[in-house]
């Protein structure tokens, strides 16, 4: 009977409006339309699943924090928190997305902080939406990005405390291309990444931003942003050449794709008000194969 009572239960909260269940199902798909780096789409399955369930935990926080109602973004997080420890209470989570990633924690011995500090990125995301200085933006990656990495490498049987510094670079970097990427998007949302000691040096206001020209301030700014990204890159790139096989491959798409994203950025002039730049797939595929080859 009681375990009667806990499947009723389960299924109650996975179909209960108002809960994270409802984004769950939504977040998995997009998750697994997700533009994968063309390097992980030739991995052995194995990786594949627990990557998969990575990227479908991260993808359902991220749309908690950004795709529900703001009103309800707190709560929704702190129920998918609640599950989260579910995997490691041994109850056993009641999302989907959270069963699926519970194999993962459980064959890979992911630990619970990277997933909690995700999570908490996201709460974060809710009450900050300006960071005064460049170290300021790095801390919130320390939540934001560097925990998957963290997870990959415990995915792949490679986690130690070397590889996790050049995994955080790699990571920080990742994440602040996605931000130069996206700063129309971004405001949209009323975030803005970019510091505000970095836009009072290059005279770059809001209001400037929320323009449809990027004007000569703003590409400037980008520049010197993107510089300090693909700085972030090369010192965390040497991870590839500590890893083999699958690994390597692995993070050598993750560096390729950062250095892809830098190379559209460059190529638009920085134009990124009335675009968003996303390198092709052809170009982050050679980048891959130089990356995983040990080449610059």
């Amino acid at each position: 009977m009681q375990a009667d009572t806990d499947q009723a239960g389960t299924d109650q909260a996975a179909a209960a409006p108002g809960t994270a269940a409802e984004v769950s199902l939504g977040a998995a798909a997009q998750a697994s339309a997700e533009n994968f780096p063309v390097a992980m789409r030739i991995l052995p399955a194995r990786y594949r699943r627990h990557l998969m369930a990575l990227y479908g935990f991260a993808r359902l926080t991220d749309d908690i924090g950004d795709e529900v109602t703001p009103e309800a973004r707190l709560r929704l997080l702190d129920e998918l928190e609640a599950d989260v420890a579910r995997i490691f209470d041994g109850s056993g989570p009641r999302l989907a997305v959270l069963r699926e990633l519970a194999v993962t924690v459980t064959e890979c011995g992911v630990p619970a902080q990277p997933l909690l500090d995700l999570i908490q990125a996201n709460r974060q995301d809710q009450i900050v939406t300006r960071y005064e200085t460049f170290e300021d933006l790095v801390g919130y990656c320390r939540l934001s990005a560097n925990p998957v990495g963290l997870v990959v490498l415990y995915i792949f049987r490679a986690a130690s405390p070397a590889r996790e510094r050049l995994s955080d670079s790699i990571c920080t970097a990742l994440q602040l291309v996605e931000h130069w990427q996206d700063v129309a998007e971004d405001l949209r949302q009323d975030r803005i990444y970019l510091p505000r000691q970095d836009m009072e040096q290059f005279g770059v206001t809001e209001q400037d931003l929320a323009a449809s020209v990027t004007g000569p301030r703003v590409r400037a700014l980008i520049d010197y942003e993107a510089a300090r990204a693909s700085a972030l890159l090369d010192e965390g790139a040497p991870l590839v050449g500590t890893l083999g096989g699958a690994a390597r491959l692995a993070v050598a798409g993750y560096v390729a794709g950062g250095r892809a994203a830098l190379s559209a950025i460059a190529s638009c002039g920085n134009d990124v008000l009335a675009t968003t730049p996303r390198p092709n797939k052809r170009e982050t595929a050679a980048k891959a194969m130089r990356a995983y080859l040990g080449g610059r």
